[in-house]
This record gives structure tokens, sequence and C-alpha cells, in this order.
């Protein structure tokens, strides 16, 4: 393919991926006219909300397989459709249980985009190129998060709510467009046939372990549904590992996991995206509740997140050339560590600027940890891998991703109900007021009583103040770990060219003592 075209293809594969970032958190400024609009329980936003991540994650692991057996640019304008479908139900549905319908087949839809994605993105780009490719794919993926706000935002200030949809639809079908016209179709001719059994196990087990890590916070880990829900999500992922063990080629390639290349770049992936998710979860409401910035203002001053992925984007390619994988990723872990320290010292009385400096800080460290990590990890996958490579690594992250915003969330909401002071508060105001900062208010404002507003604004920044606490020590504690651990890729690299070179020197030698002779 020509360079123009792989760069064209490059273009719409991350308008693609762009989509996927918008949905993760375009209905979270939502939830409020959606509750008013579609009379939905605070159940059903829940659910709202957590049934795209919930088949996301769970349809993930079969998606690159599907594709190395199927053709990956097939699979991939498939999960597009599907994704464009349910965008275009939920435009148009009017009640909760069909939103929520809606939301799972974009799930679907997504669950094939992000590694069939990244599982093309070998076949067209090598060496320098790719690293930059993944760069931009990263980015595309990471920058729709914060976009998801400021998008959702100004819809929801001009049009109705299923306005917050229509965003997708021309997106969605650039990429298929791309899809189509440029991106050559790929294939594993020797991937085995499809194990219905494996695929059930997979997806059934997955589906469980998020559900209950998502519910957990809010219904408790002591609740039967989510001890069961995470226990049986365990067992049934156990039972996959089991079954795959004996299949002469596994769906689930765990033999990937022995090449310490691709198995420490995807650990160190997995711990940047949980805290990376973790931030999102918070930031969000600590900008638009404690700083009262209305929902497209809170987009717009997210903005900085993208500043610092922005330029990391450009200068990874060159620097992990230079200097390999390892300190790159090191820096980048060190650098997210110091600002979540830096967040920590928020009180109610900071302002905006100190938070523009830990978020660039934030932009800066955990795009030099995603870029090189996921770029020397995919670049080791054994040709013909490429799918099923990616879907293991992209489901991997998007579990430690939900893991992450549960974790993390439960931690907030304890010490937000432990911290938050509701003395002279009527008994179910109490209870309303501590299920979350955005009721506390709503409490206080139809009781008059700024006493309590005041409590949840320092209760809610002392939670988030832990949570950051505990993102940073994971952050010191993974950039040792990555230090001794994480291999050197520019050692990899060179195996590879005299790999490469072998044969051509093998030729050149017969070719001389045929000239010999």
């Amino acid at each position: 393919m020509a360079v123009k075209n792989r760069w064209l293809a490059l273009i719409g594969l991350t308008i693609s991926v762009l989509v996927i970032g918008f949905d993760t958190t375009i209905l979270n400024v939502a939830i409020p006219t959606l509750a008013a609009d579609t009379g939905a329980s605070a159940g059903e936003l829940q659910w709202i909300i957590d049934s795209y991540a919930v088949v996301f994650a769970s349809a993930m692991l079969p998606a690159g397989f599907l594709g190395d057996r199927f053709g990956r640019r097939k699979l991939l304008i498939t999960g597009l459709v599907i994704f464009l479908g349910g965008s275009v139900i939920g435009m148009l549905v009017e009640t909760p249980g069909a939103l929520i319908g809606a939301r799972a087949v974009m799930g679907l839809g997504a669950a094939l985009i992000l590694p069939l994605t990244l599982s093309i993105i070998p076949t067209l780009f090598k060496g320098e190129e790719q690293t930059k490719a993944i760069a931009i794919i990263t980015v595309g993926v990471s920058i729709g998060l914060p976009l998801g706000p400021l998008v959702s935002g100004w819809l929801l200030d001009h049009f109705w709510w299923g306005s917050v949809f229509v965003i997708n639809i021309p997106l969605v079908a650039i990429g298929i467009a791309a899809c189509a016209l440029l991106i050559p179709e790929t294939r594993d001719p020797s991937s085995p046939r499809v194990d219905i059994i494996s695929t059930a196990l997979g997806m059934a087990g997955l589906g469980a372990l998020v559900y209950g890590v998502i519910e957990g916070p809010s219904e408790g880990w002591s609740d039967p549904v989510i001890l069961g829900s995470i226990v049986g999500g365990l067992l049934l992922l156990a039972g996959l590992v089991l079954r795959e063990q004996r299949q002469p080629r596994p769906m689930v390639d765990l033999e990937l996991l022995r090449n310490p290349t691709f198995r420490w770049n995807t650990v160190f992936l997995i711990l940047g995206t949980f805290v990376f998710m973790g931030l999102m979860f918070v930031l969000p409401q600590y900008l638009q509740v404690i700083q009262g910035h209305d929902a497209f203002g809170t987009g717009v001053r997210m903005m900085p997140l993208v500043a610092g992925m922005i330029v990391v984007a450009k200068i990874v390619p060159p620097l992990t050339l230079k200097f390999g994988t390892r300190p790159l990723v090191v820096a980048g872990l060190l650098i997210m560590s110091l600002a979540m320290f830096l967040g920590a010292s928020t009180d109610t009385g900071t302002g905006y600027g100190f938070t523009v400096v830990w978020m660039i800080l934030t932009g800066l460290g955990v795009s030099l940890v995603m870029v090189p990590a996921l770029d020397t990890a995919l670049g080791v996958l054994p040709q013909g891998k490429e799918g099923t490579g990616s879907g293991l690594n992209t489901t991997l992250r998007q579990v430690g991703g939900a893991i992450g915003i549960a974790l993390l969330g439960s931690v907030l909401n304890g010490v937000f109900t432990d911290r938050l002071d509701t003395s002279g508060v009527p008994a179910q105001a109490a209870d309303a007021a501590e299920e979350s900062v955005v009721a506390a208010q709503a409490v206080a404002a139809q009781l008059d009583l700024p006493q309590l507003a005041e409590s949840a604004a320092s209760a809610f920044v002392d939670g988030m103040s832990t949570v950051l606490l505990v993102c940073g020590i994971a952050g010191v504690v993974a950039a040792a770990l990555a230090a001794f651990k994480l291999p050197d890729s520019r050692e990899t690299r060179r195996t590879e060219v005299k790999a490469e070179e072998q044969p051509r020197a093998e030729v050149l030698s017969d070719v001389a003592d045929g000239a010999r002779q």
C-alpha cells in the first residue's frame, strides 16, 4: 500500500476509535437530563452507563481471534456498523430499558473496533512508522474521554438528550469508508475454527467479573449477588484457561504472555489504564460540583489533559528508538505519580490554575507509559497473531480500567461518607445526602443547609485527595517494578533486525561461493 494511503487509512482508524472514548464518558454529564426526561431510576441510570462497559469488556476477548480467522478489515467494518446501529437506536428511543439496550449494542461494536484497529496497525506500519501510528491511535482513544463531556455538554445545552449519540454517526461513517477503501484485508489462514464453548466461557466470565466489580461499590462487596458474580466470573475464566490449555491452537493464546516483552508491557498498560480511568471518574465531578462549572465548561477545562497527550504523541517515536521503552515508561509513571501527589494536595479553596498544572503532567505521564508500552507489546506479536494478541491486551486493559473505577470509586465513596457531617439533618435527608456529593448538594439546597453543602464539598475533596494519593503510590511502585522487570525494547529490535538480515546474508554467501566455483 502506498505511504499516502496508509496514513489516510490511519486517519480513518483514529476517527473510528475516537468514538469509543467519546461514548465512555459522553453520558456522565447527561445523567440529570436523562433522569428528568426518561424517568429513569438510580439503578437504571447506573446501567445506562455500565451496560456499555460490561459488554465492551466481555466481548473483546474473542474479537481479535475472529478477526484473525475471518478477516480483520471485515470484522472491523462489522463492529463499526454495529456501533452505528446502536447510536441510531440510542438517538431515537425514549425509555430507560431501550436506552440500556442501545448502549449494550454500542459496547458490542466497540469490542470489535478497538482490538481489530490495533491488530491492523502492524500490518500497515513497521518500525518507527508503527510507533508513530500507535501514538496517534492512543491519543485518539484518550482524547475522546475528556472530549465526551465537552461535546455532550454543548449538545445538551442546544438539543434534546438523544443528540449526544448523533455525533457518532458521521464519525463512524468516515471510519467505515476508510476501512472499505484504504485498508487491505488480512487474516491468519491457519487460525483454528471458532470454539463456541471457549467463546461463551470468556464472554460470560468477563461479563460476570466486570459486573461485580462495577456494582460492588454501590451494592456492597459482601452482597450475595456481587460475591456470586465475581466468584462465578473467576471460575468461568479459570474454566476457559483450562480448556484453552488443551487446544492445539487456542482462541485465548496465553502462550503470548510467556514472552516477557509482551507480558510486562501489558502489565504497565493495565496499571496506566487503572490510574487514568480512576482520575477520569473523580475529575469531572470535582470540576462540575466543587468548582461550579456547567457541563460544557467542565469539558473545556479538561482539555489540558489532551495537551499533554498530544505533546507526547509527537516526541515518543524518536525517544523510543533512541532510549527504548523502559526509561520512557519509568519516567511516565514517575511524572504521573508527581501529578497525582500534587492533585492530592487540593482543598476546597484551590483554584483552577493549580488543577491545570497537574492535569498537564497527568497527560504527559500517562501517554509516556501508554504509547511506547502499547507499541512494544504489539511489535513482538508473531505474524498472524496480531488480532489474538491485541484482543488479549485490550481486554486486560479494559478490565483494569473497570477495576480502577470500581476500587477507586469505592475509596472515594468511603471517605466521603465518613467525612460528611449530617448533624441536625433529618434522617431520611441524611441518607440521601450520603449517596453522593451531587445528592448532598441537592439536599442542602432544598433544605437551605449551607453547612451541609460546605461539608459535602470538603468531604468530596478529601475523598478525591485519597484516591489521587493511592494512584500516586501505585505509580511509584509500578515505576520501581518497571525499572527492574521491563525488557529493553532496543535489544528486541536488534534481534529482529539480525533475524531479517540473516537470510539475506546467507543468500549473498551462497552467491559468492557460486562465483568462486
